[in-house]
C-alpha cells in the first residue's frame, strides 16, 4: 500500500485517480466510401494520420469499400477491366487498408452487396456464396449492416441524408454514400439533442468507374472522427 501511495495522495484523491483510470475514452475513426480499386492513393496515409492525431481507439468503414463496377446494375465502361482483373486489384488494394487497420467494423454498402444481390436474383442459395471477409481476405474485419456505439448509429445511408436520418430515428447518426457531402448538423429540441454526420469519401473521381459524375460536383474527400464516447463529431477534409 505504501508503494502504491508513494505520492502521499489523500484517500479521496486516490478514489478520483482510480475512477479516471477506469474510464475508457472511445474515439472512432470513420473512413468514407473507398470504392476500391478506384480510391485515391493518398487517402489511406491521410486517414492513418487522423487515426493517430485524434488518438482513435476504433475504426469504422462506412461502406462501399469495393466498387464492383464490372457487375453494376448501371452502364459499365466498355474499356474497363474485366471482372476478375478488377476484383483481384481491389483485393490487393484493400490489403493495404487491412495492414493499416487489422481490426475494424465494416458497414455493408450498396456497391458491396451487388454480387449478393445478383446471386439472389439468380436464386442461388446463400450456402454457395463466400462471405465478404473470405473473398476480400480480411479475416478480422467485422461486416455488418448497422453498427451502434456510444448511442451513435453507423449506417451506409442509402435511405437519405444524415440530417434526415438522425431526426427520423431520433438518434445520433453517422453515414456515407453521398460522395459530394461532408457535414455535421446538431438538432436540439426541448427534450432531445441529436447530430447527423455525413462522412466524405476517398474516391478518385477521375477514374472511369466515376464517369457518371464527371461533370457534377467534385467529391468531398475526407473522413470523420467521433470523439469522447460519441459526444464530439468532427468532419475532416483532406487537402487536395
Amino acid at each position: 500500500m505504501e508503494r502504491s501511495n508513494r505520492y502521499r495522495l489523500k484517500p479521496h484523491e486516490i478514489k478520483i485517480l482510480q475512477k479516471l483510470r477506469e474510464q475508457e475514452i472511445s474515439n472512432v475513426l470513420v473512413i468514407g466510401d473507398l470504392h476500391e480499386p478506384f480510391c485515391l492513393d493518398s487517402y489511406l496515409d491521410w486517414c492513418l494520420e487522423q487515426y493517430h492525431a485524434y488518438n482513435c481507439t476504433e475504426v469504422v468503414f462506412i461502406g462501399d469499400i469495393i466498387d464492383n463496377h464490372y457487375s453494376s446494375y448501371h452502364e459499365t465502361s466498355a474499356d474497363g477491366m474485366g471482372g476478375l482483373d478488377e476484383l483481384e486489384l481491389a483485393i490487393k488494394r484493400i490489403s493495404r487498408w487491412y495492414k493499416a487497420f487489422p481490426v475494424a467494423t465494416v458497414i455493408i454498402g450498396n456497391h458491396d452487396r451487388i454480387i449478393m444481390r445478383k446471386a439472389q436474383t439468380s436464386a442461388i442459395p446463400s450456402k454457395w456464396i463466400k462471405s465478404y471477409k473470405e473473398v476480400l481476405e480480411v479475416p478480422n474485419w467485422n461486416f455488418v449492416e448497422r453498427y451502434e456505439k456510444d448511442e451513435v448509429q453507423y449506417i451506409h445511408g442509402e435511405g437519405g441524408t444524415a440530417r434526415t436520418k438522425c431526426r427520423a430515428d431520433m438518434m445520433n447518426t453517422v453515414q456515407g454514400h453521398l460522395h459530394t457531402q461532408a457535414y455535421t448538423e446538431h438538432y436540439v429540441g426541448k427534450n432531445f439533442r441529436v447530430f447527423g454526420t455525413q462522412v466524405g469519401c476517398g474516391i478518385n473521381h477521375k477514374s472511369y468507374a466515376m464517369a457518371y459524375a464527371k461533370y457534377g460536383k467534385r467529391p468531398a474527400v475526407g473522413c470523420a472522427v467521433i470523439l469522447n464516447n460519441g459526444q464530439t463529431p468532427l468532419n475532416l477534409l483532406m487537402p487536395l
